[in-house]
């Protein structure tokens, strides 16, 4: 079967083809997707697994984000928050570190602990100070890797380790080869806002995005290929072909990749565990890194999220979760690994712990190596787009923008 009047066809019902339909839809364009899976939302999903929300890998929204408000109503996503800091494992004992803008009043007790002193925080400074230019940082001219970067400022001891693993877990990336000027954009986000969970998980931003587009998304149907025919652009799924004349490809980036002939991003893994327990969990609901000098296992981070979200676990049971990195050969730590470690983090006894699901995700997140670079091209040849964070930056606020500009230069007529 063939269809020959399609105007836009996007393909790939992720945030950034999510983005990119709705701002056309709304410009009254006839706008279809095609998603392969069985939903929307690409890496952006949620499993409920016995009443627990687990999202696919962990995730969190930052509000700061500056095209989260354009794109969605916040305030529909009943976002529920971390709390503002990050709570630190020691070798004896544990020690919060909290947000210096949001609760300056307990920055001198932080400090007063140990830890952190004078040159610390003055290295810290001198790292964090180019975020203040976001501009001058997205040009990439002066970027070096963040493991440089940190070096150069002079941060070292507990406080180079973490923030050395607080980032891992965010960048997917544990050798500090990932742009500094990335990582900055990032640490004002977490300047500017607290990391959140939505209420209905993190399938809720997807599912807001394409509140207005459900007609217009086709599950199940994967593109297979794309020609170019008499002015048109042909798009197969194996079996059947639809003429566009225009298509956006916002598949996964690997996938794009294929289908728009461009190289293809290198992508960082990820595997993610979640627990349940009937047994309360003490302690801040902040996400909890390992400072620890000799770290025992591989955990980037773990949380007790119901603390943070109450709504991922039904009445009187709570929700755990550890992330870990995916080796270079696609091997995972065993999840018996990952409990312990996330255990000792947390200080807890995981002797209770059920293991609900394990998120196994090879290509979580493109790498974003130094020297930056933002707003790639997203006209690939006339009539065929291209959007996703591998064309921005790695992150849900790239993936957005990603989206947005596509449209555009599809109502404009130009990349």
């Amino acid at each position: 079967m063939s269809v020959d009047d399609m105007d836009v066809l996007v393909i790939g019902a992720g945030l950034a083809g999510l983005r990119c339909a709705g701002v056309l839809a709304a410009a009254g364009r006839d706008v279809h997707v095609w998603e392969a899976s069985d939903g929307i939302g690409g890496r952006v999903r949620t499993d409920v697994v016995d009443g627990f929300r687990c999202d696919r890998g962990f995730q969190v929204l930052n509000p700061a984000y500056p095209e989260l408000g354009r794109a969605v109503d916040v305030d529909a996503l009943r976002l529920q928050p971390f709390g503002a800091g990050v709570a630190v494992r020691r070798e004896r004992g544990s020690t919060v570190w909290v947000h210096p803008l949001r609760l300056p009043q307990k920055v001198p007790a932080m400090l007063a602990r140990g830890g952190l002193g004078p040159r610390d925080v003055l290295a810290a400074a001198r790292w964090v100070a180019p975020a203040l230019r976001p501009g001058a940082l997205k040009s990439g001219d002066t970027d070096t890797t963040l493991r440089e970067a940190l070096d150069a400022a002079g941060v070292r001891g507990e406080l180079r380790r973490v923030i050395d693993r607080f980032l891992a877990g965010v960048l997917l990336d544990d050798t500090g080869a990932t742009s500094n000027a990335f990582a900055l954009l990032l640490a004002r986000m977490f300047v500017l806002g607290v990391p959140s969970l939505s209420a209905g998980g993190m399938a809720a931003l997807p599912a807001e995005l394409a509140r207005l587009l459900h007609d217009r998304i086709t599950l199940h149907r994967k593109a297979v290929g794309i020609r170019a025919d008499s002015g048109r652009l042909v798009v197969s799924d194996g079996t059947d072909t639809v003429r566009a004349a225009q298509v956006v490809i916002a598949a996964d980036p690997v996938t794009a990749a294929g289908l728009a002939g461009l190289p293809a991003p290198d992508m960082h893994g990820v595997v993610t565990d979640w627990w349940a327990t009937d047994q309360p969990q003490t302690g801040p609901a902040m996400l909890w890194v390992d400072g620890r000098p000799a770290t025992p296992g591989p955990v980037l981070n773990t949380a007790v999220i119901s603390a943070a979200a109450p709504t991922y676990a039904p009445p009187g049971r709570h929700l755990i979760a550890a992330s870990a990195l995916k080796a270079a050969d696609g091997s995972a730590p065993d999840e018996a690994v990952t409990r312990r470690h996330a255990a000792a983090i947390l200080g807890a006894d995981a002797s209770g712990w059920e293991l609900l699901i394990r998120h196994d995700i090879p290509h979580a997140l493109p790498a974003q190596p130094s020297p930056l670079s933002v707003r790639r091209p997203v006209r690939i040849q006339d009539g065929l787009w291209v959007c996703g964070d591998h064309r921005d930056t790695a992150s849900i606020q790239g993936a957005l923008v990603s989206g947005r500009r596509a449209a555009e230069a599809v109502l404009a007529g130009a990349g």
